[in-house]
């Protein structure tokens, strides 16, 4: 059965809150929150790709921490303008 584009949203917002760490749970539910309903399925396709990443590897992509793999720039780019008093400057 092909989960339908709503369903996919609110996976997507679920597993968004439940990350291994605090930090990327307050990220990603807030991304999620202003994102999610605005992507095409080909746009949740990749970041749902980016939710199997390593939570530690993410938080330091966005944080700049370390450099963001190519293929996930423009979205890190993206969760980071909104993580703004959840990641250290």
């Amino acid at each position: 059965m092909t989960e339908t584009r709503d369903v996919m949203i609110k996976r997507l917002r679920m597993r968004s809150m439940r990350r291994g760490i605090k930090e990327m749970d307050l990220i990603l539910t807030d991304y999620a929150t202003r994102a999610l309903d605005g992507m095409d399925i080909a746009g949740l396709a990749h970041y749902d790709a980016l939710l199997e990443e390593n939570d530690h590897d993410i938080y330091g992509w966005v944080s700049g921490q370390f450099p963001t793999p190519a293929h996930y720039l423009a979205l890190v780019t993206e969760i980071a303008a909104g993580a703004k008093g959840v990641v250290a400057p």
